[in-house]
C-alpha cells in the first residue's frame, strides 16, 4: 500500500476515538490542515488554531493531503496540537514525486522530502466574536532532506524559517445572508516552491514579504466554497516561479472530520509549465 493511502486509512481509523469527546468551539472554526500542517485552507494558513478546544481546553488534528498535477505528485501528512486556543504546534511530512523533471535532467532521484515544524500563537481577537479579525503570528521551520536537485537548480540552502502574520474573520450574513470568510497572510520567506526546491537562489537570497489570500462563502455551517491565492518569490534563474491558486469546496459534517477538494493551478514549476490539477485532503479533529 502506498504511504499516502496507508496514512489516510490510519486517519479514518482514528476518527471513532477522536469523536469520543466534544470541544467547545463552533463547527468549522478549527479550519482544515494546510499542506504545511498548520490550520487553515489547503495552501494558505489562517489565524485559527487547529481542533475545537476553547480557553480551558486542548485540541488538535491529524491529516493527509494529496496534490496531483501533470508532472508532479505531492503527498503531505502530519498533525497539530493546540492549547487553550492560544498556541498551536504542527508537523507535516511532504513527499514530492517528480519523474518528468528527473528524466529531463538525466538523474535517478525522483523524490524530494521535506519536513515542516510550525508554531502559531493567537495574538488577539476571535474569528467570530470580536468586531475585528482574529490575528495570529506563526513560524515554520522547513528542512529539505533531498537537496541534490534543489542545489543543482541554484538553491543556496536546504533549511530555513518562514514567518507570517495571519488575520481571519467570518462576517455573519455578509453575502446575501450567507456567512463570509476573509483571510489574509503576510509571509516573510525565501522558500522556492515553499521549500521543496530549497531556499534562496542566485537571483535573490534575502527573505521577502509575500501576500497570501483566501475567501469563502458558507452555504450552511457544513459547506464552504471559496478560493485561495499564494504569492511566491522568484529566486532562481533556473526557472521562474508562478503564484499558486486554488478553488475549493470544504465539507465539515461534524467537529471530527473535514474533507477538502480543490482545483489547483501552480503555473510553472521547475521549468515545467501548466501545472494544474486537483487537491484532496481529509482531516480528523479532536
Amino acid at each position: 500500500m502506498k504511504l499516502w493511502a496507508a496514512t489516510l486509512a490510519l486517519t479514518l481509523m482514528a476518527l471513532p476515538s477522536l469523536a469520543e469527546e466534544n470541544r467547545s468551539r463552533i463547527i468549522a472554526t478549527g479550519g482544515a490542515s494546510t499542506v504545511e500542517g498548520s490550520a487553515g485552507g489547503g495552501i494558505v494558513p489562517m489565524a485559527v488554531l487547529s481542533g475545537y478546544g476553547a480557553r480551558e481546553e486542548q485540541g488538535g488534528a491529524v491529516f493527509v493531503s494529496r496534490v496531483r498535477v501533470p508532472d508532479y505528485d505531492l503527498t503531505s501528512f502530519g498533525g497539530s496540537w493546540s492549547w487553550r486556543n492560544r498556541v498551536e504546534l504542527s508537523f507535516a511530512d511532504q513527499r514530492l514525486n517528480h519523474p518528468t523533471l528527473s528524466a529531463a535532467l538525466g538523474v535517478s532521484d525522483q523524490t524530494i522530502r521535506q519536513s515542516v515544524v510550525g508554531l502559531k500563537v493567537r495574538v488577539l481577537g476571535d474569528i467570530l466574536y470580536t468586531p475585528y479579525p482574529q490575528l495570529s503570528a506563526g513560524l515554520q521551520y522547513k528542512d529539505n532532506h533531498d537537496f541534490f536537485i534543489p542545489a543543482a537548480a541554484g538553491a543556496k540552502r536546504d533549511s530555513d524559517v518562514d514567518a507570517y502574520l495571519a488575520a481571519s474573520k467570518v462576517y455573519l450574513g455578509g453575502f446575501f445572508g450567507y456567512n463570509v470568510l476573509l483571510n489574509g497572510v503576510a509571509r516573510y520567506t525565501r522558500a522556492n516552491q515553499t521549500g521543496l526546491v530549497g531556499f534562496g537562489g542566485d537571483l535573490n537570497d534575502d527573505h521577502q514579504w509575500q501576500a497570501e489570500l483566501s475567501a469563502g462563502v458558507f452555504y450552511n455551517k457544513h459547506w464552504l466554497v471559496g478560493a485561495e491565492y499564494r504569492e511566491n518569490p522568484d529566486n532562481l534563474s533556473f526557472a521562474g516561479e508562478d503564484d499558486w491558486q486554488t478553488a475549493f469546496v470544504a465539507w465539515f459534517p461534524n467537529k471530527h472530520i473535514a474533507l477538502v477538494a480543490a482545483y489547483v493551478d501552480l503555473g510553472e514549476v521547475a521549468t515545467l509549465p501548466d501545472q494544474d490539477g486537483w487537491y484532496l485532503s481529509v482531516q480528523g479533529s479532536f
